[in-house]
């Protein structure tokens, strides 16, 4: 569980995080975790993963192993997720069944994609939605996008403290996250 956020404005766009990771009960703190940044440099940009732990070092790897991608649009990021789900079955031997009424198979995360083309999400089965503004995913995503909505448009905050507000909400409700938080921001976007 998790909150990660994502936001755009001004030219500015915003990737931020928790570092909790839970495993049932059990929590793991940015204190006793050495990897504790839930955002990754990929591709030209940045990504952030919601669901299982072990969805970090495969999606990591499979985006350093793959060169042809192209995270640059809706359609493109849909056919390069496509692209990477059989290899998901077949070399990190994903189970991408859920519920058998379920229309295609899933591939068990949900993605934050922040880069020079705007901010994007990628759902279970690949669906793919771009955002004007913000966005946030995890089990604090509810509280996250209530803080960001409620300040989106004060002049005075700009994406990178939209974002920040957005975590600190979700850490401060949601009981599977908790600070410190990482944030990456790019400019002239």
């Amino acid at each position: 569980m998790t909150t990660i956020v994502i936001v755009r404005k001004a030219g500015q766009i915003a990737i931020a995080g928790d570092s909790q990771s839970t495993f049932g009960d059990t929590r793991l703190s940015a204190g006793d975790d050495c990897h504790w940044d839930k955002i990754f440099a990929a591709q030209g940009g940045f990504f952030a993963i919601s669901g299982s732990a072990a969805h970090d070092l495969v999606l990591k790897s499979l985006l350093a192993k793959s060169r042809k991608l192209d995270f640059s649009s809706r359609p493109a990021i849909f056919e390069s997720f496509r692209k990477l789900h059989p290899k998901l079955k077949d070399q990190f031997f994903l189970k991408p069944d859920v519920d058998e009424d379920d229309p295609y198979e899933s591939s068990q995360m949900t993605v934050l994609v922040a880069n020079p083309h705007g901010i994007f999400a990628v759902f279970s089965m690949r669906e793919v939605y771009e955002y004007q503004r913000f966005w946030a995913i995890g089990s604090g995503a509810d509280f996250a996008i209530g803080a960001m909505s409620a300040v989106y448009d004060n002049p005075q905050l700009d994406a990178e403290a939209i974002a920040r507000i957005g975590v600190t909400a979700g850490c401060e409700f949601d009981i599977n996250s908790s600070l410190p938080m990482s944030c990456h921001v790019l400019h002239g976007v």
